[in-house]
């Protein structure tokens, strides 16, 4: 397809693999309005799929260093999973927001960029593209981390070599999306070797979030899990057990960035808006027993990765509690993983953010270091 074949064809789609590039548009990405990120960038729409499985179509980003690669080997690529974005079809967006200077992960993306990584940014199902984004649904939100990958190999003008070295980040969402990445890559994406991957504060076990969340000033993410479980899975009519005052606080979600979201739930569950989400139930979603075995069929820590990871947690999270991501380390250790736990002492959910970027980086930098010294011992 050319650059210009921007119009959803889902049935083109759907006649391709997972990973194909759609269309690839050069870019330029901003750090902050008007200061650009060292980096060549592409705005890409590739084939991905759904919790179910089905073809449909996402966007993204690629973004490959301008400074030549001088480390050994191949040019590392990253899976890059955002945080939390919000709902809104485009402003949502990672790779809108990265046009215009306003991601807030860009600090770190900047990070990986100076060590001459390059990186693959999903904006996931739903933002920047066709239908609602499927917030926190692992299931949902894996496939286009590692399609990303396979899309941004794919990209001739990118100049990534088809057998250099892989890694996957993402911290809060993103951890939720790219602990899904690590646990599926064996069985979905084999022939991506990856080398090791990074979790920070994930919502790993969905039911126990919701217990966390309610009746707090941060239950407003609660309505996004809503209508991310009715994203993914639409068959559910999660949206049916909302009173009208629930179903319209639903939709002026629906077309939030998160920032906004914050202060509409915060500051409003500080004055007028009730933060325990059953004033605006008929029925708790959460409790209907259809929607509970789809949030234990998203909980992470039952799959094994193939590869080495990191995980970390913050002990003063208000968000997203530490016993999670400290039960995900022990999950995977259990299963045979390779893990190395990271608790974060005195750090909230945004001090944990930047707190996990420093070791995150570190651990995929000597994971990338082993890898080439294993291929040289295999060489030789």
């Amino acid at each position: 397809m050319t650059a210009n074949a921007n119009r959803f064809d889902e049935a083109a789609v759907g006649a391709l693999a997972p990973g194909r590039l759609l269309s690839a548009e050069p870019m330029t990405a901003y750090l902050l309005p008007g200061l650009r990120h060292p980096a060549r960038a592409w705005r890409i729409r590739y084939t991905s799929t759904d919790a179910h499985g089905e073809s449909i179509e996402v966007t993204g980003t690629v973004l490959v260093p301008r400074a030549p690669w001088r480390g050994d080997g191949p040019r590392p690529l990253i899976g890059y999973a955002v945080g939390t974005q919000g709902l809104a079809d485009k402003i949502a967006a990672a790779s809108w927001q990265l046009r215009r200077g306003v991601e807030y992960e860009s600090l770190f993306i900047r990070s990986a960029l100076r060590r001459g990584w390059a990186l693959a940014i999903t904006d996931y199902p739903g933002l920047g593209n066709p239908g609602t984004h499927p917030y926190v649904m692992g299931r949902a939100l894996g496939p286009s981390v590692l399609d990303s990958i396979r899309a941004a190999r794919r990209l001739p003008a990118a100049g990534l070599d088809p057998e250099g070295p892989l890694g996957i980040y993402g911290y809060s969402e993103g951890g939720c999306a790219a602990g899904w990445a690590l646990q599926l890559q064996p069985s979905y994406a084999p022939e991506l070797e990856l080398s090791g991957g990074v979790v920070g504060s994930p919502p790993a076990d969905l039911e126990d979030m919701i217990a966390f969340l309610d009746g707090t000033p941060y239950a407003f993410l609660l309505f996004y899990g809503v209508l991310g479980l009715d994203a993914a899975y639409p068959e559910l009519n999660a949206l049916q057990y909302l009173k009208p005052t629930g179903r319209a606080l639903a939709a002026v979600f629906r077309r939030t960035h998160a920032g906004a979201a914050a202060v509409v739930g915060i500051a409003g569950g500080a004055t007028v808006i009730p933060t325990k989400v059953e004033t605006y139930c008929t029925t708790m979603p959460f409790h209907v027993p259809e929607v509970q075995v789809r949030l234990r069929e998203n909980k992470l820590g039952h799959i094994a990765p193939a590869t080495p990871v990191l995980v970390a947690g913050g002990t003063w999270e208000q968000i997203i509690p530490h016993h999670q991501s400290e039960a995900l380390a022990k999950d995977w250790q259990s299963l045979g993983v390779d893990v190395t736990w990271l608790s974060m002492p005195r750090r909230d959910h945004i001090l944990g953010a930047l707190s996990f970027a420093g070791p995150a980086m570190r651990f995929l930098a000597d994971r990338f270091t082993e890898s080439h010294t294993t291929l040289l011992q295999r060489g030789a």
